[in-house]
């Protein structure tokens, strides 16, 4: 123990300073993420998915999925990945489309009937596309999307200059999302998925 001399303000200060830090340390190391979590980025759960074609309602979808990844397997287009919420089958339009094989193979390989073969491409119901006025270039010479609509449902009205979907013919396999999404800034056409 320092003698009552040796010990002055100074020391005291020092000391104060030091014991200030230590618990400041502590402190942020208590609140700080473990040194495995470091760097890493946190992971967001995407919602804006469409089931592959031929999907029954989502309820029962989820109950009669059993995870097989038959499916993934079976798309030619690798455009079927998992959900990282649940580890069910999903796409997103924005990265792989459905291209609506004519034979449907992911539905033809679901053996519990979550995915049920559709009599035909035009009988699939994934979704509908939205189309935003604000961020949409149509006006602006792009059909792009409209070229590429392998179900005819997009048109553009000359009268208003703007896109317009049919949605009798959409069936929401999200090939507009895809494509305006590599000719434009943003993404002015979505599929929203029904139900």
């Amino acid at each position: 123990m320092p003698d009552e001399k040796a010990y002055g303000r100074r020391q005291f200060f020092r000391d104060s300073v030091t014991s200030v830090a230590r618990a400041a340390y502590e402190f942020h190391r208590q609140i700080e993420p473990t040194p495995s979590s470091e760097g890493s980025v946190p992971t967001v759960v995407r919602k804006d998915f469409l089931r592959p074609p031929g999907a029954v309602d989502d309820h029962m979808f989820l109950e009669r999925c059993t995870r097989c990844q038959d499916c993934v397997k079976a798309c030619p287009y690798g455009a079927i990945s998992l959900s990282q919420l649940d580890g069910s089958p999903v796409i997103f339009a924005d990265q792989v489309p459905c291209y609506l094989c004519h034979d449907l193979p992911c539905a033809s390989s679901c053996a519990t009937q979550a995915l049920v073969l559709p009599e035909g491409v035009d009988s699939v119901r994934m979704g509908t596309a939205v189309v935003s006025d604000r961020y949409c270039t149509a006006s602006q010479g792009c059909h792009a999307c409209v070229s590429k609509c392998p179900m005819e449902a997009l048109s553009m009205e000359f009268s208003d200059m703007r896109l317009r979907v049919d949605v009798q013919r959409c069936v929401g396999c999200g090939v507009c999302e895809h494509v305006c999404g590599s000719v434009n800034d943003r993404v002015a056409i979505r599929v929203r998925r029904d139900g």
